[in-house]
């Protein structure tokens, strides 16, 4: 695959759409072990909403990653579960979880310094949009 292939590849655009939504990986993590009801993956992932969980979820069946079956009983319960799809996007997502391990201190450090720097270029950069708007 050269570079200019990789650019206009919608196939590769797709997968780094997938990847760029932080919930999606959660979420597609989270559930390797097994199949989940909502609650139980709130409580497995912390932190997110039960609004943003829902939008995930829908999100990630929508593209064939996570099937949705209804359980028998009352009151109505779903449960969430891998398909064999999104089963395969756990290499990936494992792949940058590693990449992040090994040098998530680096990036860190790099937004250390463009927070200390951006004091420094207020000033340069204030007026630059002023006068061509």
């Amino acid at each position: 695959m050269t570079t200019r292939t990789f650019l206009a590849d919608c196939r590769a655009r797709l997968a780094f759409d997938l990847l760029s939504n932080t919930w999606n990986a959660v979420v597609l993590w989270a559930l390797q072990d097994g199949p989940l009801r909502p609650v139980e993956l709130r409580e497995q992932i912390g932190g997110i909403s039960s609004k943003v969980l829902t939008e995930t979820l829908r999100r990630l069946q929508f593209n064939g990653l996570v099937d949705r079956r209804p359980l028998p009983g009352a009151p109505p319960r779903v449960e969430y579960r891998l398909t064999e799809l999104g089963r395969s996007f756990l290499g990936p997502i494992e792949a940058v979880g590693a990449w992040a391990f090994e040098r998530g201190d680096e990036v860190m450090a790099a937004q250390e310094r463009g927070e200390a720097g951006a004091g420094d270029d207020a000033g340069d950069h204030a007026g630059a949009g002023a006068g061509s708007a």
